[in-house]
C-alpha cells in the first residue's frame, strides 16, 4: 500500500502594502464623501455664486449681466454702506469683550459654589438654548417703553429699541445675556483642565489672590479665552436675527449692520448682485480680521 502524503494548503500571499494603502484610502475617501458633498454643495457652491454675482447687476433671481467692477465702487462710496459698517464694528466692541470677561468672572463664581453649582450653571445656560424669537419677545416686553418691567422698576421713559442712543447697546445687552452662557460653559471646562498641584504649589511658595489668577490661571486659560474670543468675533460681524427682529435697522439706520443692509438690497430692492458685493465685502473683512486677530492671539500664547 502506498503511502500519500496529504497536499499541503498553499498559504495565500500576504496582500502587497501598495494594496494595503489602496484599500485604507478608499475607505477614508467612503467615509468623508457624505460631508464633502454636503460642503461642496451647501457652502464652496454658494460662496462661488455670490461672488460671481457680484460682478453683475442681477436682480433677486436673474442672472443679470456683467458689469465689473461697478457694484463695488458704487459700494464703497455710498455712505450707508459706511454706516453699517462703524454700526457693525461698534456692536462687536459693545459685544466681543464684555461677553468674555463675563463669561469668565461667571465662571469661576459658579466653580466656587459647591451644592447648588449645577443648578446656576443651568440657569446660566438656559438662555442659549432658547431661540432667538423667544429671547427678542421677552425683552421687548421687559424693556417696553410703555409697559415694560425696567422702565416700571426705574421710572424712566426710554424707548429701549427706539431711541437713538440707546437701540444698539440694548441689543447687544440682549445678546449678552442670550450667549454668554454658552462662554461660561467652555471657560469652567478650562479652569477645570488646570491641575490643582500646581495651585498647591503657587500656595507654597506664597502667591494668592490676584496672583494666582494672573500668574496661573490667566495663561493656562488663554487658548479658551483666544477660542472664545475669535468666535464672538466671527458671531457679531454676523449678527442679523436680533436686529432685524427688535429694531430693523432703526431709527434713522443706527442699528442698520452689513448683513441687514446686504438683506434689504438683495430681498427688498431686488439689487442681488449689489447685495451679493456687500456679502463678498463682509466676508472678506471677516477673514482679514480673523487672520489678524489668530496672528495677535497666537504671539500672546507663545508669551
Amino acid at each position: 500500500m502506498l503511502n500519500t502524503v496529504p497536499p499541503t494548503r498553499q498559504e495565500q500571499p500576504a496582500p502587497s502594502r501598495q494594496a494595503q494603502v489602496r484599500k485604507r484610502l478608499m475607505t477614508a475617501l467612503l467615509l468623508v464623501a457624505p460631508f464633502t458633498l454636503v460642503y461642496l454643495v451647501f457652502l464652496i457652491y454658494p460662496t462661488l455664486r455670490v461672488i460671481q454675482l457680484s460682478f453683475t447687476n442681477a436682480d433677486l433671481l436673474g442672472a443679470g449681466t456683467f458689469t465689473g467692477l461697478q457694484n463695488y465702487i458704487k459700494l464703497f462710496h455710498e455712505p450707508t454702506f459706511w454706516t453699517a459698517l462703524l454700526n457693525t464694528v461698534y456692536f462687536i466692541l459693545l459685544t466681543a469683550v464684555p461677553n468674555t470677561l463675563l463669561g469668565l468672572g461667571l465662571a469661576m463664581l459658579v466653580l466656587r459654589l459647591r451644592r447648588l453649582r449645577n443648578l446656576v450653571l443651568a440657569a446660566f445656560f438656559m438662555p442659549f438654548v432658547l431661540p432667538v424669537s423667544v429671547v427678542t419677545n421677552v425683552w421687548n416686553w421687559v424693556l417696553d417703553s410703555n409697559f415694560g418691567l425696567v422702565n416700571f422698576v426705574t421710572g424712566s421713559n426710554i424707548t429701549w429699541f427706539q431711541d437713538p442712543v440707546w437701540a444698539l447697546p440694548s441689543v447687544a445687552f440682549v445678546t449678552i445675556w442670550w450667549t454668554v452662557g454658552f462662554n461660561v460653559l467652555l471657560f469652567i471646562a478650562g479652569l477645570q483642565s488646570i491641575s490643582a498641584e500646581i495651585y498647591e504649589a503657587a500656595a507654597l511658595d506664597g502667591a494668592s489672590g490676584w496672583r494666582l489668577f494672573w500668574s496661573i490661571t490667566w495663561p493656562n486659560l488663554w487658548p479658551v479665552t483666544s477660542l472664545i474670543l475669535l468666535l464672538q468675533l466671527i458671531a457679531q460681524f454676523k449678527i442679523f436675527d436680533q436686529i432685524y427682529l427688535l429694531t430693523q435697522g432703526g431709527p434713522f439706520d443706527k442699528t442698520l449692520v452689513l448683513l441687514l443692509y446686504s438683506y434689504r438690497e438683495g430681498f427688498q430692492q431686488q439689487h442681488g448682485g449689489y447685495a451679493s458685493t456687500i456679502g463678498v465685502v463682509l466676508m472678506v473683512v471677516i477673514l482679514l480680521v480673523s487672520a489678524i486677530q489668530i496672528r495677535v492671539l497666537n504671539r500672546g500664547d507663545r508669551a
